[in-house]
């Protein structure tokens, strides 16, 4: 009989409540109505299989047209950065970042894509999108 030597080793995983949600801040637009198509990209999102606790790297992309608000920069790397020891599914990682910042935001429209690197063979893309009701 094989044992997995493996079966008890955990990291510690912190639940979603972790994200600091609150350190988001907004900014003013001075152009409303401009179309203005703003572009955020890193390759340094993290977060951690909520299973085993193993880090899931991304290439992170958030694309949003503005109405009144910016996210303000360093409060959104603050807020990225607290995903790092958050136990998420990746799919659900995009869509609670697109949540948070519809919320504070309320965009013309935004889209968020994490590309993340290869693990077990498998690469994984997730993008979600919304759009303001006309």
């Amino acid at each position: 009989m094989t044992t997995d030597k493996y079966a008890s080793k955990r990291f510690d995983v912190e639940k979603e409540d972790a994200i600091d949600v609150a350190v988001l801040e907004a900014i003013p637009f001075d152009y409303p109505g401009s179309a203005t198509e703003v572009v955020y990209e890193t390759d340094e999102f993290t977060a951690v299989c909520p299973w085993t606790g193993l880090p899931d790297f991304a290439r992170l992309t958030i694309k949003y047209v503005p109405e009144d608000s910016l996210v303000e920069l360093k409060s959104l790397k603050y807020y990225l950065t607290s995903y790092r020891n958050v136990g998420i599914l990746q799919e659900h990682a995009v869509n609670r970042i697109l949540k948070d910042l519809v919320d504070l935001l309320q965009p013309v429209s935004m889209t968020v894509e994490a590309e993340y690197r290869e693990r077990g063979g498998i690469k994984t893309r997730a993008v979600v999108g919304w759009e303001r009701e006309r």
